[in-house]
């Protein structure tokens, strides 16, 4: 027979010891924070274990690789709990969960307490609270975990799209955008917090308020108008989502809103993008040069899967040739993996995947040698950079990022004269290497 989650009994605490892994994607840790902000206690963060009263583990399953990677950090941290005497309650959220549900994981994984799927995210702080008997009411809250500079703002969950090879709208459901006033009272309170970047995500960015007779549109005009906010950050925008009506409104505004496209375009070959489901098949150039034709100033982020199902040698040369012209400078490449329930996982012609890990190291160092050459441009000019945090090497220096880096996912500033973390100061690019950027404080 299956235990009950376990009550913790004790003292009521007027502090919460909370050990917390957050993995996947910046949407995963945006439910983190909320979750931990509105337990209604003080939450002091630990890096053991076994010194805290709630492990949370927020995990991500969208491929096998994540699935491995979340149950190897589950097992971890049960074996370094094992021996305690009271161990902390363990809490398993998201989408392991979310794609494989709570019975079946009940059953094989009995150390954990609580399992929460992201169907019952607004409800994960109650659950948790009460598993924990807080004598303090859950209420909204947000603890953020990122550098002071930055936050991401969560704009919507789900998916609507129907990718051949993407699983996340049978984990976390159809595309729900989070109310126009939800959104704007948080980025007010991040803003008054100190934040100076907002990046706004969700599966699909370009897809806000289309299911509450809503735009994007709408929502940008707000956030932009906010005091003492930056930098406005779009990130996963849907290739058909960046048309006229967006990039006339990203010209008109300025700063905040960053000329920065961040658009997962998967592939360059018409048959595989035709067989992924994925738009502009025909030519991604198009819209790449309907961008650069409104915005020349724009910067352009993209990922592309290599090994999908079909990829022939010619089919790879194209995807290489189109990343070859250097229409951008920031490239993630993931080796396609088939994943159960996908219609991608029943196609002919599978990819060794060998084959794929050496495509795919082809193209990340042709990126290299691409950003490198992009970079060299930036010599010499002078930058306004949000610094992020003190190198924890090298005293004196600082990391940070200017307007076209995205934080992690994209390379760095290296600053050095007097700055100060959270704070934006302006520099001259004194040095370029293949990903990052070296200034000195202009006095």
């Amino acid at each position: 027979m299956l235990r009950k989650p376990r009550l913790y009994r004790g003292r009521p605490c007027q502090s919460l010891p909370v050990y917390s892994v957050s993995l996947g994607c910046p949407k995963n840790r945006v439910d983190t924070e909320h979750c931990l902000g509105s337990l209604g206690v003080r939450i002091v963060p630990t890096q053991n274990p076994s010194q805290a009263r709630l492990i949370l583990i927020n995990t991500c399953a969208f491929i096998e690789s994540a699935v491995k990677e979340s149950l190897q950090t589950l097992f971890a941290v049960c074996t370094e709990i094992q021996d305690q005497p009271r161990k902390p309650l363990l809490v398993v959220c998201g989408c392991l969960p979310g794609r494989y549900g709570k019975q079946a994981l009940e059953k094989d994984i009995p150390e954990v307490d609580l399992w929460l799927e992201p169907k019952e995210i607004e409800q994960w702080p109650l659950l948790i609270a009460k598993h924990l008997q807080l004598q303090k009411s859950p209420k909204p809250g947000r603890l953020r975990s990122t550098a002071p500079s930055y936050a991401w703002l969560k704009i919507a969950d789900g998916c609507r799209h129907k990718c051949s090879f993407c699983t996340i709208p049978a984990i976390r459901g159809s595309y729900v955008s989070s109310p126009l006033d939800a959104i704007l009272q948080e980025a007010k309170e991040l803003v008054a917090d100190g934040v100076l970047e907002l990046d706004l995500v969700a599966q699909d960015v370009t897809g806000w308020g289309k299911d509450c007779g809503k735009s994007l549109l709408d929502l940008l005009p707000k956030l932009a108008e906010l005091p003492n906010l930056l930098w406005l950050r779009l990130l996963y925008c849907y290739p058909t989502g960046v048309n006229d009506a967006l990039l006339a409104l990203i010209k008109s505004v300025g700063q905040p809103l960053l000329p920065y496209f961040d658009i997962p375009l998967q592939h360059a070959d018409p048959n595989i993008l035709a067989s992924m489901g994925r738009p502009f098949a025909k030519d991604p150039r198009i819209l790449i040069n309907h961008i650069h034709d409104r915005l020349p100033e724009a910067i352009l982020r993209t990922t592309v899967i290599v090994g999908y199902p079909g990829e022939t040698d010619e089919a790879f040369e194209k995807l290489y040739r189109f990343v070859e012209e250097g229409h951008f400078l920031h490239l993630g490449v993931f080796c396609y993996e088939a994943e159960e329930g996908t219609v991608a996982a029943t196609l002919p012609n599978q990819v060794p995947k060998e084959q794929a890990r050496q495509r795919r190291e082809a193209l990340m160092s042709l990126q290299q040698a691409i950003s490198r050459e992009y970079l060299q441009r930036f010599l010499g000019e002078t930058q306004t950079i949000l610094v992020d945090a003190v190198h924890p090497e090298w005293p004196g220096l600082y990391t940070g990022r200017s307007w076209f880096q995205a934080p992690e996912v994209d390379g760095v500033t290296y600053v050095s004269g007097k700055a100060k973390v959270g704070q934006a100061c302006v520099g001259e690019i004194v040095d370029t290497m293949d990903y990052d950027l070296s200034a000195l404080v202009c006095e």
